[in-house]
């Protein structure tokens, strides 16, 4: 039996928008007599949540229903708790795809309404997990959601020895990695990629309005190159030690001539970086792999073949086969005339 189709309208709602450190949420306010009153969305942080935003266009609420995908928030941030708006509004009823993860809430919320009367049903359901997985792994852990991507050939190259790797797939591959962009909070390369490349880390797709990740640079011992066009988007970079630079903002680590990739992962969650995509070159990718940062992977298998000796996705010697990480591949399929593949971590 699914859900009700004011439930899936509230899942719908909060796929639109990504208010990153706050969770996608949805809510659809229903009348005693079956009607949609109205719908709500969460936008950004600091702007009001989705509950509120549809309990404000309804002129009496009084025993009606809201359909809400996370558990409603019962703690003074930004903005009120939400539950206070529900309460006062003389909800009914509450539907809820999900707890709320985040301590101050887990659970709180569906307590003070009930508290008030208000009936609350409490689905625990996957797919509204599934809406914001970044959200439910940061809150749980502490740690950001990190996927790895990357572009290899055939036969397991990103570059060829020289280093060349434009291009090693097709527009439309390219194209769909731009979309995986616009789905993280930052990107994040490492010094090499940063000065073999010159890349801006922005989403550029034609019909897209949306806000840019940010650009993430970690740096080691090797200097940055202080002209690079990366600049002017205001960068975050993580380093070890003390550097100067000609724009952007500096985060330090624990590290030694490379930033720690737990340290800097942990400081990353906290600064409110839900959701990382990694499209670094070998060496970062290489370790923060080998450190259990990454919890998933995007791979873009190009139509051609190297033919020889290039250069391996994740730096490191790979010894045995026992020395193989076990993956749970949860797609595979043709991009234009490449294949996307992706993964996580097995459990």
């Amino acid at each position: 039996m699914g859900n009700s189709p004011h439930l899936e309208r509230a899942y719908e709602l909060a796929r639109q928008h990504n208010p990153h450190p706050n969770p996608r949420v949805g809510a659809v306010v229903v009348g005693t007599d079956g009607t949609v009153l109205a719908e709500g969305s969460h936008l950004a942080p600091g702007e009001p949540h989705a509950e509120v935003i549809a309990m404000d266009q309804v002129t009496d609420a009084t025993g009606s229903t809201v359909y809400v995908s996370l558990e409603p928030c019962s703690h003074h941030g930004r903005t009120p708790p939400c539950t206070e708006r529900l309460i006062y509004g003389g909800v009914g009823a509450v539907v809820v795809g999900a707890l709320d993860p985040d301590p101050r809430v887990a659970g709180s919320g569906v307590e003070q309404l009930r508290g008030a009367g208000i009936d609350v049903t409490v689905l625990d359901d996957p797919q509204a997990r599934e809406i914001d997985p970044a959200y439910f792994y940061h809150r749980e852990t502490g740690f950001p959601l990190v996927t790895a991507k990357y572009a290899m050939t055939l036969d397991g190259s990103v570059a060829a020895a020289d280093g060349t790797s434009k291009w090693i797939t097709r527009d439309e591959a390219r194209e769909d990695a731009h979309i995986l962009r616009s789905k993280h909070d930052a990107v994040v390369i490492g010094t090499g990629t940063l000065v073999a490349d010159d890349p801006n880390l922005d989403v550029r797709l034609s019909d897209y309005d949306g806000p840019q990740p940010r650009p993430i640079i970690i740096a080691g011992r090797s200097p940055l190159p202080w002209d690079s066009r990366i600049w002017k988007r205001d960068p975050l970079v993580v380093s070890a030690i003390d550097v100067d630079l000609p724009g952007g903002e500096l985060e330090i680590v624990e590290g030694d001539d490379f930033p720690d990739p737990v340290s800097t992962c942990r400081a990353l969650g906290t600064a409110g970086y839900l959701s990382l995509l990694v499209e670094g070159g070998p060496t970062l990718l290489g370790s923060w792999w080998s450190h259990g940062v990454i919890s998933a992977g995007v791979v873009y298998v190009g139509s051609r073949v190297g033919g020889g000796p290039g250069m391996s996705p994740l730096a490191g010697v790979f010894e045995s086969i026992g020395d193989a990480t076990s993956v749970v591949i949860t797609e595979s399929r043709l991009v234009g005339g490449d294949v996307r593949i992706a993964f996580h971590r097995e459990l």
